[in-house]
C-alpha cells in the first residue's frame, strides 16, 4: 500500500503495471477523505488535459522512482475517462470505477472504516456529514472544504507545493511540458586493422669466389731434380685441377619488426538540442484578467 509519505514520489512519476509496461505520468493521487491513504492516481488524456484516467493505487507499491500497479496497461487504456477540473470525484464517477476495476462498492463503507484499499469510493457518509445521502447541505460542504474532505469519499493531491488540491470548481491547475535531454550511446561507424603480404624486389651485392687455372714453369735445380726424374722418362702423361666457385644463396627469414593496434579516444563535441514544448493558458471572459500580477 502506498502511504501518504510516499505521494511525492508517485506525483510526476511514471506508472508501470507488473509486466513493466508504461502506463503514464502520475498527475495526481486521490486520497480516501476517511483514511487518508492514497487511493487513484490519474494519467492524463483528453485534447486540453482536463480529463484524467484513473488508476487504482492502493495495491502499488513505489520501486526506485516510479511506481508500480498491479493493474494491466491495456485494462486502465479501456478505463472511462474523468473530469477533475473541479477537484472531485462524484459518487456516480467512483462507482463507476469501482465496476470498471471489478472493486466491491457495497463492502467499501466498512472497509474504508478499517482503513483498507476499497474505502475511497464509498458513498457520503462517515466522513462527509450525511450518511447515504450523498449530498450535503452549502453548510456542511463549506465545513468539510475547510477540512479537506469531498462528498464522494476522494481528495486530490496534486501538484500543487505538495499539498492537497483545491476542491470544488473555483481553482483550475496549470501545467507544462518540460524538455529533457539525454545522451544515447550509438555505432557511428567502424575501423580494422588487416594484415596481408607484398612482395617486394630488394638488391644485395655480395662477394664471390672462384678458381682459375696458370700455367707455371720451373726449372730443373738440384733442389727438385730428384722428384722430377722419378717416372719414367718417356711416357704418355695427363694431369688435371678441379677448379671451384661460389655461388650466391638466397634466403628468407621472418622477423617481427613492429606491434600495431587500433585504439579509441573520446571527443566531446557541443551540440544545441531544439524541441517543442507546451504549456497551457488560461483566459478571463467577463472579469479583469489580474492571472499572474501576484
Amino acid at each position: 500500500m502506498i502511504s501518504q509519505e510516499q505521494i511525492p514520489a508517485v506525483v510526476d512519476h511514471t506508472i508501470y503495471d507488473a509486466d513493466g509496461k508504461r502506463i503514464g505520468e502520475a498527475r495526481h493521487v486521490f486520497l480516501d477523505e476517511r483514511t487518508g491513504e492514497p487511493e487513484w492516481a490519474t494519467v492524463r488524456t483528453g485534447l486540453f488535459g482536463t480529463q484524467e484516467t484513473f488508476v487504482p493505487i492502493h495495491e502499488g507499491r513505489v520501486v526506485d522512482d516510479y511506481l508500480e500497479v498491479p493493474v494491466a496497461r491495456t485494462k486502465v487504456k479501456g478505463a472511462p475517462h474523468m473530469d477533475v477540473s473541479k477537484g472531485r470525484l462524484t459518487e456516480q464517477q467512483e462507482r463507476e470505477l469501482y465496476n470498471f476495476y471489478g472493486f466491491d462498492w457495497d463492502s467499501s463503507d466498512t472497509q474504508a472504516g478499517q482503513g483498507t484499499a476499497a474505502g475511497a469510493g464509498a458513498a457520503a457518509g462517515a466522513g462527509a456529514g450525511v450518511a447515504g445521502s450523498g449530498t450535503m447541505s452549502p453548510e456542511e460542504e463549506d465545513a468539510d472544504m475547510a477540512t479537506g474532505a469531498t462528498a464522494s469519499g476522494a481528495m486530490p493531491y496534486g501538484r500543487e507545493g505538495g499539498s492537497r488540491a483545491m476542491t470544488g470548481s473555483d481553482a483550475m491547475t496549470l501545467s507544462e511540458e518540460h524538455m529533457r535531454v539525454g545522451t544515447e550511446r550509438v555505432e557511428s561507424g567502424r575501423a580494422r586493422l588487416r594484415k596481408y603480404v607484398v612482395t617486394e624486389e630488394v638488391e644485395q651485392s655480395v662477394p664471390l669466389r672462384h678458381e682459375e687455372v696458370r700455367i707455371e714453369r720451373e726449372p730443373i735445380t738440384e733442389a727438385n731434380r730428384e722428384d722430377a726424374l722419378s717416372g719414367p722418362q718417356m711416357k704418355e702423361d695427363g694431369y688435371e685441377v678441379i677448379l671451384h666457385e661460389e655461388r650466391a644463396v638466397v634466403e628468407t627469414e621472418a622477423v617481427p619488426v613492429e606491434r600495431i593496434r587500433l585504439v579509441t579516444e573520446e571527443h566531446v563535441d557541443q551540440e544545441t538540442v531544439r524541441g517543442q514544448v507546451r504549456k497551457e493558458r488560461i483566459e478571463a471572459e467577463g472579469i479583469d484578467d489580474t492571472y499572474g500580477s501576484a
